[in-house]
């Protein structure tokens, strides 16, 4: 078998690499800086800004990341992520003169709002830039890699920081790092944008990809998975603190190392991704294993009170395994759609795993406050449910190529001459994608199928 090359031998994934390094350190040094703004101006208080924090951020991705999929088709997406990097740079550079919280509310929701239009789309590059599946799954394994360790390292860079700064000034290397990632985008060369065939109203663009994702089958197994992500990573994040610090009577600094257990599980499999799906495992398989996987430590968790190392490789598999799942989604998402809809389909994956950790959060806590072992129980059901589903959902034989059926019809959009355009022209067309009135004779035909705007439901077999 003939190794695949590696990502950073592509210059424009190098500097598309850079850019996303770049930003997510800022983004980490502005975490913990927020902590640190939130107890100035609230005190014990604090927490409650912080909630805010983690609600702004789900429910700006559930709420803004379809509209901004739906309608960036239709702009030139290097210009729209320089737009958002400096939107979020001004943003984030407002927080320095912060000293009342409706206005940090404020600045905080926007600046989610805008990494929701951000994400998802940058995402969506990655698979048109390395249109190789297996050079395309190590850069998605490199870039799971650099956020896992953004979400480790963050808080120790932070903290040398405010050795010789205020936590203010955080917030301006931030906001340099967002310009820096603007100016490294800037000197990207994007791969041409394919034209797209959708030419609905702004509805039919908002919803098209949320209704395409739910009914493809292996996505609908991925949204399941990402359930279990979301129950298990809900249960590291909310209850670890209570069982360390509170059942366990250890310090602040133990809860840090064994959250950090879970992220160094993460780098692990990041890195192991692209070697078991190329050696060992297709995709339904590694994913589904890992779903269960991840169930497993929350057993013990509900049956014993494990000490402070058992708990630390509990949390590493955790999070080994949900990198196994979130590293793989891209390559599901890609296979998914046609390249012209990949914003859409993104953005849908990025607003519906955003969802479903919208429903775990209030459960963890909730089932929290009851005790650890009940939080470990209701949660492991939330994720044994979804893994039922995915295996439901999921078919066993997930065959890209089905024959499915068209009716004769009539009607006019941006096309090329690929299986559902062959027909005549006068020679006003012009060239390909172009416009003009066609039509589609009744027919019956085999080929790989995705939800697009000729195949609105998926075929029954």
């Amino acid at each position: 078998m003939k190794k695949a090359v590696s990502p950073f031998e592509n210059t424009t994934f190098r500097r598309l690499f850079a850019a996303q390094i770049t930003s997510l350190i800022g983004s980490g040094l502005t975490q913990v800086a927020l902590a640190l703004l939130a107890f100035e101006l609230m005190g014990v208080h604090a927490a409650i800004v912080l909630g805010f924090v983690w609600a702004s951020r789900v429910l700006a991705s559930v709420i803004f990341a379809p509209i901004f999929g739906g309608l960036v088709h239709r702009l030139p997406r290097q210009s729209w992520l320089i737009g958002l990097d400096i939107g979020r740079a001004v943003l984030v550079l407002c927080l320095f003169w912060v000293e009342d919280v409706r206005l940090l509310y404020l600045l905080i929701f926007l600046i989610n709002v805008l990494s929701a239009g951000f994400t998802p789309v940058f995402q969506a590059v990655l698979p048109d830039v390395l249109p190789d599946e297996a050079v395309y799954t190590r850069a998605l394994s490199y870039s799971r890699l650099a956020y896992e360790m953004e979400r480790v390292l963050s808080p120790a860079l932070a903290g040398i920081a405010l050795f010789v700064m205020s936590f203010h000034a955080l917030f301006l290397l931030n906001a340099l790092s967002f310009v820096v990632s603007a100016i490294l985008l800037s000197l990207t060369v994007f791969p041409a944008m394919v034209v797209g065939e959708r030419t609905g109203g702004i509805w039919h663009n908002i919803s098209f990809g949320l209704n395409a994702y739910l009914q493809t089958p292996r996505l609908q197994g991925l949204l399941a998975l990402h359930l279990v992500v979301a129950a298990t990573g809900a249960m590291v994040i909310i209850n670890t603190v209570a069982y360390v610090q509170g059942e366990l009577g250890l310090s602040e600094q133990a809860t840090v190392w064994v959250m950090a257990a879970s992220g160094l599980g993460a780098m692990i499999a990041a890195r192991l991704t692209p070697w078991l799906l190329e050696n060992h495992f297709n995709d339904r398989n590694l994913v589904l294993i890992a779903g269960v996987i991840m169930l497993l430590p929350l057993v013990p968790l509900a049956l014993t009170k494990p000490d402070v190392i058992s708990l630390a490789i509990l949390w590493a598999i955790i999070g080994f395994a949900s990198s196994l799942v979130l590293t793989t989604s891209g390559r599901l998402v890609t296979r998914s759609c046609r390249k012209a809809d990949r914003s859409a389909y993104f953005s849908a994956n990025f607003a519906l795993s955003h969802l479903m950790w919208l429903i775990c959060y209030p459960l963890a806590g909730w089932w929290g406050n009851l005790g650890t072992n009940i939080a470990a129980i209701g949660l492991g059901l939330v994720g044994l449910l979804g893994v039922l589903l995915a295996v439901w959902r999921w078919p066993v034989k997930d065959v890209e190529a089905l024959k499915h059926w068209h009716e004769e019809m009539d009607h006019q959009h941006p096309h090329y001459h690929d299986e559902h355009h062959q027909h005549e022209h006068e020679g006003w067309e012009g060239e390909e994608p172009h416009i003009h009135p066609h039509h589609h004779h009744e027919i019956q035909h085999s080929h790989r199928f995705v939800i697009d705007e000729h195949h609105a439901h998926w075929p029954r077999h």
